[in-house]
């Protein structure tokens, strides 16, 4: 199966301005729909950061302390872009690099801390403590581009689901069987927890597909589903 870092290659060739994230937040109203072109831009932007700042590789942990969202999805593909492994849950803590939209849990970080602010238009958090780098203002200034200095090998760690189950390797992340039974091109409403909205996402994407997140989802959502196509709803 495919890596991480080569799903998101052959989306950019197969159809770069297609929607590829498609993401609502009721409770602020914002819908966000991210093409695979876009995405790679955050991916790239990201990576640079974890390579060149941070020092992330493969060796590495990057604790994704992050509600499931769209950010979650970028910082992920960034991770496995320079070939580090991702842990979320209650591994994310643990990690050489936090990536966390809570201040105290940044300002209590061991290590190097990312405060990520989720509304689309943030440029700044006052909230970011000393010492944290605050997303908003910062990752703009990183390349559009990235060249890992290093390629993870099939057997590297992933991703640690911090749930006590087996970490997953790079060779197993993407779940091809899952990508085939949905069919070509699914369009895929991401549900559970962190962990699993990657591991959908991934799979999703393996497919030439897309995906659909809804953050706080207010009232019923068969219409909102409906209109957006929505053709795989993993139990």
């Amino acid at each position: 199966m495919p890596m991480p870092a080569q799903v998101l290659a052959a989306m950019l060739r197969a159809d770069p301005a297609g929607p590829r994230v498609t993401a609502y937040d009721d409770a602020t109203g914002e819908r966000i729909e991210l093409s695979a072109k876009v995405l790679a831009t955050w991916v790239a932007k990201a990576a640079n950061l974890l390579q060149d700042d941070a020092q992330a590789g493969p060796g590495s942990r990057v604790g994704l302390d992050l509600p499931p969202h769209w950010r979650a999805l970028y910082w992920a593909l960034a991770a496995w872009s320079v070939g580090a492994e991702v842990a979320v849950g209650a591994a994310a803590a643990g990690a050489e690099v936090l990536v966390t939209t809570a201040p105290a849990a940044a300002a209590a970080a061991s290590g190097y801390a990312v405060l990520v602010t989720p509304a689309a238009l943030a440029r700044s958090n006052p909230q970011t403590p000393v010492g944290v780098i605050d997303e908003a203002r910062e990752l703009a200034t990183f390349a559009d581009r990235v060249d890992p200095y290093a390629a993870p090998a099939p057997a590297d760690p992933a991703l640690d689901p911090g749930d006590g189950t087996a970490v997953l390797a790079y060779r197993a992340v993407v779940d091809g069987t899952r990508a085939q039974d949905w069919g070509p091109a699914p369009r895929v409403l991401l549900t559970g927890d962190l962990h699993r909205h990657l591991l959908d996402a991934l799979a999703a994407w393996a497919a030439d597909g897309s995906v659909v997140l809804l953050a706080h989802p207010t009232g019923e959502q068969s219409a909102r589903l409906a209109a957006e196509r929505v053709t795989v709803r993993p139990s």
